[in-house]
């Protein structure tokens, strides 16, 4: 790993020693003319793979009639993704941002506010949970509550407590006259790919519905068709009051929202939250050109196929290399497999056979390929992990041997 590429960056990132000039649907061409078959999809951004010609079309059309333009006057193209975005989904209004990490400050303070709107300023608290990740900011940082990210930043922002996934009797404990809303991730990318159970879903909306609180999914990762599904809540029979996106709903352009019904948005009127770039057209554009591509008949058949084919390929591979992998874990096309060696090590493996992956929670290695995979290209990626796996094992042999 090495930063000495770009001295000029700021090194708060591991660089691999490794650099694309150009993709190709599911495939990224390196600077040295190298394929790499990519199932990292820019940490679950490129659902559609790289330079998919409906968006390149829509972005190229919208580049000759505007770039940007204040929130202060109508954005007609804004009100139709809104609009398409709620028709598919409980909610009734949108926010548009330009992150992840944006769409959960968003919901943060959506949460907070409809309360404070309703006479009851002092519930502010939310209950989140071991495991999550909710972005880089004080507020989401805190949020995620993990030591790793808070170090060195001072006290962590108030207002958030956590509890044990999947806890449901912990959840119960940590409410109390303060709390305003309860914060989960459907599936946890970053944690390690660890999916909430629809019966624990069900019982906080339960626990919700009797206090009075506000469910919030984060969808970030898990949204715009990752999990087999437009939305993950769609598969889990739980509807939150709140959610936010990003990631997969630009196809690759930077856009984030909050999702949210009539009643938990109730206070946020003119001044109570805004975004300068938020809903900016190209951004806007983007993102309708993605919903006419998942929208399609038939397009989350397809992911929920190359899915099963996916898992089934991949447990075959622990058969056979339980020395270096132990289980999958997910849903849709966001895939964890769980290592035995160093997650590090076999994502660096994979590497090195050129395929792409990405590290996670829990020493977990993510497969997060494009939505638009092929059948041949999931086949291709497990004889890489195969290869990989028997590189892995073959060293751990010669190192025990010597």
């Amino acid at each position: 790993m090495t930063n000495s590429a770009a001295p000029h960056l700021l090194p708060v990132f591991a660089r691999a020693d490794l650099g694309f000039e150009r993709g190709e649907g599911c495939w990224l061409i390196a600077t040295n003319g190298d394929r790499y078959l990519d199932f990292t999809s820019g940490v679950a951004v490129n659902a559609l793979g790289h330079c998919h010609p409906h968006l390149i079309k829509a972005l190229q059309e919208q580049a000759t009639k505007l770039w940007h333009m204040s929130n202060l006057f109508q954005s007609p193209d804004g009100e139709k993704l809104a609009n398409r975005l709620c028709n598919e989904s409980f909610a009734d209004f949108v926010f548009f941002c330009n992150s992840g990490a944006e769409a959960l400050e968003g919901v943060i303070k959506l949460v907070r506010h409809h309360h404070f709107s309703k006479g009851h300023p002092e519930r502010y608290r939310i209950i989140t949970f071991e495991g999550a990740f909710h972005g880089r900011t004080l507020a989401t940082l805190a949020a995620t509550g993990s030591a790793k990210y808070l170090e060195g930043f001072g006290p962590p922002m108030d207002g958030f407590d956590q509890v044990p996934h999947g806890d449901i009797e912990a959840v119960k404990k940590a409410i109390g006259p303060h709390t305003a809303g309860i914060l989960i991730e459907p599936i946890q990318g970053e944690g390690g790919v660890r999916s909430a159970t629809p019966t624990f879903l069900k019982a906080l909306r339960q626990l919700c519905d009797e206090k009075g609180l506000l469910l919030a999914f984060d969808e970030v990762q898990t949204g715009m068709g990752r999990s087999g599904d437009l939305f993950a809540y769609r598969r889990t029979g739980v509807t939150p009051d709140v959610m936010s996106l990003a990631k997969a709903l630009g196809g690759g352009f930077p856009i984030g929202a909050v999702l949210a019904t009539a009643d938990a948005a109730a206070g946020m009127g003119p001044g109570s939250h805004g975004s300068t770039f938020g809903g900016n057209p190209l951004a806007i554009s983007a993102a309708n050109a993605v919903l006419d591509v998942m929208l399609k008949p038939g397009f989350f058949d397809h992911v929920q196929r190359m899915s099963l084919l996916l898992k089934q390929k991949l447990a075959s591979v622990i058969d056979r290399h339980p020395d270096v992998v132990s289980e999958v874990r997910g849903e849709g096309l966001l895939i964890g497999i769980k290592a035995v060696v160093p997650s590090g090590d076999l994502v660096a493996a994979l590497r090195h056979e050129k395929l792409l992956t990405v590290g996670a929670g829990d020493n977990v290695v993510r497969f997060l390929p494009p939505l638009i995979v092929t059948e041949a290209e999931i086949e291709d990626s497990v004889g890489r992990l195969e290869r990989a796996c028997a590189a892995i094992s073959s060293s751990q042999t010669k190192r025990a041997a010597s």
